[in-house]
């Protein structure tokens, strides 16, 4: 049962991989099944057709992807999921793309119809799903260059996306050279509804389902760092138990249909459903106003997130936690919950930050030491001329110095600024840590 167990995350990854991949393939099969009569159609064209039928497969996709669903999250963590979606949606832009290229270069007389007032309708329909696809790309990877506030970014990202799945499928079906059976009609229709049902479900059914469990703000704890810990209690629900280490994002003081939600980490025990602690460091715009959020101000909840949690390796003999800045908000929640189900594994943390001041929860951290097996190294960029403690940045030397001899016997976690993460990654792979062993967490996912 235990081997089960601990093989079934990477079956389950595998396995929706495995059904990704079968819906996004699903359109070469079907031409595949009462093929039309041959017409002289050259390579190219038919070529062509497959590039825009999976293209088209693999945008229908990327509203599964997004929608948060805790099974597939489950066997990844989210912010793999939205690095996939991110490039996986360049790669069907491309195919979708490709498609009326090499039919033009072809076929140079299909030119004309890119000319919308004077093409069939099925063309007109291809031109605008295209063009909405293109803004799309256009405004997701230069959105804070071109100053897109994040609300109006997401709205219309929904709707373009919308548009080009719907007039695609339309293109396809007015073609109808391949979907002329009335079976493929319905199968591609059914694709096309299941994408618009996922949207509809993100968009207005979860949000709904938010409304009728609201929390309300209890206390505002200012941290050392320009930190403050946002605590919440449910309002009318028992609330929810998460794993030690998972976040949830966050709506604050305006309904959850605004889509104005931000991502983080619980930084109380995960045991403790009736009160919920959110560590957050005044970074921007939205986290800069925490310190003034009055008390009894309603929040709403989208979680618990993540597979950044030790829940995950019940049969590790130990932990390291290396963290760096607000990266701690985590491994304080891991540490708290361990020392409440009285955890007696051998826990190494290596935090840093920029000087001892900005050592957040550092006075909480160091009252832990009695209560669990628990050894903290503190690394600062910026010492104190009294400072005996370790300096600089967390380099291979530094930990070579504190992590255990055996280095498979120990789960490794790390929560930092992305050169930070790069630096004790590329650390930890020439120390023979093995790579299953490092977990990794990103501050921004949006």
């Amino acid at each position: 049962m235990q081997r089960l167990l601990i093989k079934s995350p990477v079956a389950v990854a595998a396995f929706w991989i495995a059904v990704y991949l079968a819906i996004a393939l699903l359109p070469l099969f079907v031409l595949l099944l009462y093929p039309p009569a041959l017409t002289g159609r050259g390579f190219w064209t038919e070529f062509s057709v497959a590039l825009g039928f999976v293209g088209l497969a693999m945008l229908a996709l990327q509203f599964a992807i997004t929608a948060r669903i805790n099974r597939i999250e489950a066997s990844y963590g989210v912010d793999i999921i939205l690095q996939f979606h991110r490039y996986i949606s360049l790669v069907a832009f491309a195919l979708i793309l490709i498609h009326p290229l090499i039919l033009f270069i072809n076929q140079p007389e299909t030119l004309k119809l890119l000319n919308i007032f004077e093409a069939p309708w099925r063309a007109k329909f291809a031109v605008i799903g295209t063009l909405a696809l293109i803004i799309l790309v256009v405004t997701s990877i230069w959105r804070q260059r071109l100053n897109i506030p994040y609300e109006l970014w997401r709205t219309s990202h929904g709707i373009l996306a919308v548009v080009a799945v719907t007039l695609g499928l339309a293109h396809g079906l007015g073609v109808s050279y391949y979907l002329g059976l009335f079976w493929k009609h319905l199968l591609w229709s059914a694709i096309a509804l299941s994408a618009l049902w996922l949207l509809i479900y993100v968009r207005l059914v979860k949000p709904w389902i938010m409304t009728k469990r609201p929390y309300f703000v209890e206390e505002v704890i200012p941290q050392r760092g320009n930190v403050w810990t946002l605590a919440i209690r449910p309002k009318g629900h028992k609330g929810f138990r998460f794993q030690p280490g998972q976040f949830a994002w966050i709506t604050l003081d305006i309904s959850p249909f605004r889509m104005r939600e931000h991502p983080f980490s619980m930084s109380s025990s995960g045991d403790h459903p009736e009160r919920l602690e959110f560590t957050i460091k005044a970074l921007g715009d939205f986290t800069q106003t925490i310190k003034d959020i009055k008390l009894g101000t309603k929040a709403y909840l989208d979680g618990p997130y993540g597979v950044f949690t030790s829940d995950r390796y019940w049969d590790a003999a130990g932990f390291v936690l290396i963290a760096g800045g607000i990266g701690i908000t985590p491994m304080m929640s891991m540490l708290v919950t361990a020392i409440e189900r009285r955890d007696d594994r051998p826990y190494l943390l290596i935090y840093a930050n920029k000087s001892w001041e900005d050592m957040t929860f550092r006075e909480e951290l160091d009252g832990l030491i009695d209560s669990i097996d628990l050894m903290i190294i503190y690394v600062l960029r910026q010492p104190s001329e009294d400072w005996t403690g370790e300096t600089g940045y967390v380099d291979k030397a530094l930990l070579q110095k504190y992590i255990p001899i055996h280095r498979g016997s120990r789960q490794y976690f790390v929560c930092a600024a992305p050169v930070m993460m790069e630096q004790v990654e590329e650390a930890l792979h020439d120390l023979e840590v093995p790579i299953t062993n490092i977990q990794m967490e990103h501050f921004n996912l949006v």
